[in-house]
């Protein structure tokens, strides 16, 4: 199948993909510090490099993008019909990735909370907020 973009604007299209500050982390991290919640950003020095480690609570959060972390039966979770061998092999060394970063963060006693880019929806968001705060308060 022939991609419907050029390449130039394929290139450029991919180029605007952020890792770190993603709409759906914005919103995580204004509604956690509204809550009086304190977190730090990208720990470098923990496996993964979770988005948000709340050191107070012993907890990291990572927000995963459904595509690019392979979202089960989610609907924003597509094999692209082009270059797909390339497609599943960098999506699944993606998923090989979290998981090798939850067994050790598990192993260092960290606990993982993740919260997928479709549950921060705006149909779905307020409720996945406040179980977010449930999950946390747990711990207290």
């Amino acid at each position: 199948m022939v991609d419907v973009h050029s390449k130039e604007t394929r290139s450029y299209n991919m180029s605007q993909i952020k890792g770190k500050n993603t709409k759906p982390e914005i919103l995580v991290r204004k509604f956690l510090f509204a809550q009086g919640y304190r977190y730090r950003l990208h720990n470098k020095k923990l496996p993964g490099t979770p988005d948000l480690v709340l050191p107070k609570y012993k907890t990291v959060i990572f927000i995963h993008g459904c595509f690019w972390h392979r979202h089960e039966g989610c609907r924003y979770f597509v094999i692209p019909k082009t270059r797909t061998e390339w497609w599943l092999n960098k999506i699944n060394g993606n998923v090989r990735k979290d998981i090798e970063s939850i067994n050790l963060l598990k192993s260092m006693g960290w606990r993982i909370l993740i919260l997928w880019e479709c549950d921060l929806k705006p149909d779905k968001k307020e409720h996945r907020l406040e179980l977010l705060l449930k999950e946390l308060n747990a711990n207290e």
